[in-house]
């Protein structure tokens, strides 16, 4: 396949002139060898079919008055089902090539800034040392080192949406993305770079012939191991290394010899064998085993880290000699088990501090087994031995052995415990509702529904595993649409029915989350009722009144429009936050983020910096949905960066000169989002709430089909039909217009309410003023980015309604036009070079795919011919996988 990155004379020239180097090398070669895999596996009429359509593709968006796009359209018409397959997956390999090129090149970005940057100097600006520094110019040293030990970032994995693309699919690519970076580092020809060569041709021909649709939905079990190999391949060693880079900044010539200032700031959540709203496969059962899983994997970890860390403990007792403290915890270890005491003594013959770590080991070991008589009980018995052993090392004078792989392991311990990450377990209110109605028909010990009894079993199973593994492991339980205090009151309940009082109840906190624009506006109702619960009085006793509040950016959206939505989510926060104030709360707002900009997603750090006073506090908790995970987390250089840049930014919210800015912006703006909120609102219901406008949304996006693609174990939607809006999950509402590259999700209504202001000049000062405003404008220009109005208006065909049609066109390009007008852009993205650049190269070739999808949609909606739906529901279904590849985002 021709490298896209050639020089090309026309407006996309210019961007491809833009393309680094190194970046534009790597595309090259890579193109260049999915060509000559796709000639000999297909012959050359199959790489001529490919090179055709992607001249026309690339034709027609450099000529969009032009032909080109009907020639595309008829070409692609005029393949058989079987050739327009293996088209569709020629070009999704090409995007996952060009991801994987492109992710490497970030990482090469920031290993080259990391080598050329001055140790004490404060670049990149949105570092976590530059936060620091600016937050102690506001507030001064001390103020800014407590704030710093205090904050908190807590990221929560959840498997909805996973990634389109299988996991076998996903290994292949980390293969060519090892190769990719190991010819960065060879010598440029000779034998070196011709092995190169040989194995990333084997392995592009792998990703070729490797099937790229998995033939089942994966399992709530399935889900957790893909996300706990992040964990294994990334996160396990990249919080400790974020916590040193930021330790040796702050302490200078002095870290890695004293005791470190840094204290562990992040702390992981899942969803993923908790998140039972919806999704029938997450069972009690399947809750202790993903705890199980989890607790597996960090043990793991933790052996192998603490079998590295005492191989580096040589130390001769005679020059660095054992404490009497560090003594008397061997004796007590002896007296576990003997064999072991004499075992790891002959392997580090007076080597006491080696020797008490390799003890470690074996309790480790012990604790993965479920050996009683050896195992750790708690994570804190373990932290409390190491601590033993560096009050040991610094005692002797040893303070470097002290505070290196022993301070990373120690960070590995406080960071993970034994659970690694803490389950958290969400359902739905009305279920609670049901089961509290069955139990009160015919009693606790009567004939319960099995819905009811998995209720109660949910309960029972938090109890399980923080016995087990603490109360840190499973504490926390979301009730999703929080409607009325009695929705939290029926967590605690149940809870106690559960156990037949409520003195035997294990620790919960009752979570609300509020989804709805009614939800946000009942909230503080809400909250401030269920203060009086004496269940919640108890928690606030024991956890310094802390309490935290969810917030729903998913069916918010859906519900109201995107613009609606963000300012009801932020007059919310503003309401919780004072609310929490007056009530001496310590208040941890959870966003419920997606990946995708319709679902709250676009930059974590950006979005902080536009919260409203007081709401972030130095916490912020968020969820990190799919595919997010794995581009945030998947390599370490790029989640240390990730990591770094959402801390700083929770730092910096709270800054005095951020507050005050955003605080003013929000009263001076008052009047123009009342007015914006109204507009966008009443055109976004014109459209959804048309009649047969879900039936018409089926019909002109892939929505059915979406729901039959097996990407994650949860269902698409809540109910049997598309008859209401309300029963369909926010993912597929995004997923689905994304993939018909309309992406309404993410922008409408906003055109309709910026032309009700009709006033420029007022627009450009609150996006110049305004933060929330300007993170709204760059989050829709970013959608409107992947948008393209003559391949939707394709899609918006499908359906026979002309009326709806016209108004999403219409209000789309309406939109388009007031954001360029208000950013002073003539194109999008214009002033985001790298951002354009990239989104503006990869069009093309995502509406070859986007023609090979109407195709099969034309042929599956008219049904002339259907002894081929499977064929063409198995052609959409691989375009599915190569838009969300192109535009790099699924719902």
């Amino acid at each position: 396949m021709t490298a896209p990155l050639a020089p090309h004379e026309n407006r996309r020239g210019s961007a491809r002139h833009e393309v680094p180097e190194p970046l534009r090398n790597d595309v090259r070669v890579l193109g260049e060898f999915l060509g000559r895999v796709l000639r000999e596996a297909g012959g050359e009429e199959l790489l001529n079919d490919v090179e055709r359509l992607r001249e026309l593709s690339i034709r027609a968006h450099d000529e969009p008055e032009g032909d080109a796009l009907a020639l595309a359209e008829e070409l692609v018409a005029g393949f058989s089902l079987d050739r327009a397959e293996q088209v569709a997956r020629a070009f999704t390999c090409y995007f996952h090539l060009a991801n994987t090129a492109e992710e490497y090149h970030r990482v090469r970005v920031l290993r080259e800034r990391e080598a050329n940057a001055d140790p004490h100097a404060l670049t990149p600006d949105d570092s976590l040392p530059a936060a620091v520094v600016k937050l102690a110019e506001e507030v001064g040293d001390d103020e800014a080192r407590r704030r710093l030990r205090e904050v908190e970032f807590r990221p929560v994995l959840t498997a909805h949406p996973t990634e389109a693309r299988r996991r076998a699919v996903s290994r292949s690519i980390r293969r060519i993305a090892e190769l990719v970076a190991e010819r960065d580092v060879r010598s440029s020809g000779g034998v070196s770079l011709a092995e190169n060569d040989r194995r990333l041709l084997a392995e592009i021909d792998t990703l070729w012939r490797t099937a790229p649709l998995r033939q089942a939905k994966p399992s709530v079990l399935d889900e957790v191991r893909t996300v706990l190999g992040v964990f294994e391949s990334t996160l396990a060693d990249v919080l400790p290394a974020v916590y040193r880079r930021l330790d040796d900044w702050l302490l200078d010539g002095e870290a890695g010899t004293t005791q470190p200032v840094v204290r562990p700031f992040a702390r992981l959540g899942s969803w993923i064998g908790g998140d039972r709203d919806g999704n029938p496969n997450v069972t009690a059962e399947v809750t202790r085993s993903a705890a199980q899983l989890a607790s597996e994997q960090v043990l793991i970890e933790l052996e192998k880290s603490a079998r590295r860390t005492a191989a580096g403990l040589t130390l001769d007792g005679a020059g660095t000699p054992a404490s009497s403290e560090l003594n008397a915890l061997w004796q007590r270890q002896r007296s576990l088990s003997e064999p072991i005491a004499t075992r790891v003594s002959a392997e580090s013959p007076n080597e006491p501090h080696r020797r008490e770590l390799l003890f470690v080991v074996e309790r480790l070991a012990a604790t993965r087994s479920r050996n009683a008589d050896l195992a750790y009980v708690a994570s804190s018995e373990l932290e409390a031995d190491l601590l033993v052993v560096q009050r040991s090392l610094v005692d002797a004078g040893a303070t470097r052995q002290a505070y290196g792989d022993l301070q990373r392991l120690l960070w590995q311990v406080q960071s993970f415990g034994f659970h690694l990450a803490e389950l958290e377990l969400r359902q739905h209110s009305q279920v609670h509702a049901a089961a509290l109605a069955d139990i009160a028909a015919h009693g606790i010990d009567g004939e319960l529904e099995p819905r009811t009894v998995e209720v109660l079993d949910t309960f029972r199973t938090v109890g399980t595993i923080q016995k087990r593994f603490g109360p840190d492991a499973a504490r926390r339980y979301i009730v999703s649409f929080t409607q009325a205090p009695e929705h939290l009151a029926a967590v605690y309940e149940l809870a106690e029915l559960a156990y037949g009082g409520a003195e035997n109840v294990p620790v919960i906190d009752a979570v609300p989350l509020f989804e709805t624009f009614a939800d946000l506006e009942a909230s503080v109702d809400i909250l401030q009722a269920a203060l009086a619960f004496p269940q919640v009085q108890k928690r606030l006793a024991e956890n310094g009144r802390r309490v935290e509040v969810m917030l729903g950016y998913s069916d918010s959206s859906k519900d109201v429009g995107p613009l609606s939505a963000t300012l009801a989510l932020d007059e919310a926060q503003r309401r919780i936050t004072q609310w929490a104030r007056d009530n001496d709360i310590v208040l941890t707002l959870f966003h419920g983020r997606g990946g995708a900009l319709g679902r709250g997603g676009g930059p974590a750090n950006r979005a902080l910096l536009a919260q409203p006073p007081g709401s972030v506090d130095g916490r912020f908790k968020l969820t990190e949905q799919g595919e997010v995970i794995f581009a945030r987390y998947g390599d370490p250089n790029i989640a240390a960066r990730h990591i770094e840049q959402v801390v700083a930014a929770t730092l910096l919210a709270g800054a005095p000169s951020v507050e005050e800015h955003n605080a003013q912006a929000a009263e001076r703006f008052r009047p123009l989002a009342a007015r914006l909120d109204e507009a966008s609102r009443t055109h976004f219901h014109q459209l959804v709430r048309a009649d047969g406008f879900p039936q018409w949304f089926a019909e002109v996006t892939p929505l059915e089909e979406v729901g039959m693609l097996p990407i994650g174990s949860r269902p698409a939607r809540r109910g049997l039909s598309v008859s209401s809006l309300d029963d369909l999950r926010a993912i597929p509402w995004v997923f689905s217009w994304s993939q018909a590259r309309i992406n309404l999700a993410g922008w409408y209504g906003l055109g309709t309410a910026l032309e009700s202001i009709d006033d420029l000049a007022e627009l450009r000062s609150a996006y110049q003023d305004w933060p929330l405003f300007a993170t709204i404008i760059d989050n829709v220009e970013m959608s409107l980015a992947k948008t393209d109005e003559r391949i939707a208006a394709r899609y918006l065909a499908l359906g026979d309604r002309d009326d709806l049609a016209q108004l999403v066109l219409d209000e789309m390009a309406r939109t388009r036009r007031w954001v360029l007008a208000i950013t002073d852009s003539d194109a999008i993205l214009s002033r985001r070079r790298i951002l354009g650049r990239a989104v503006q190269l990869r069009s093309p070739y995502v509406d070859a795919l986007s023609l090979l999808q109407l195709r099969a949609l034309r042929g599956l909606r008219t049904g002339d011919a259907p002894e081929r739906d499977d064929d063409l529901r198995r052609l959409l279904l691989l375009t599915v996988n190569g838009v969300a590849a192109g535009v790099q985002n699924t719902g």
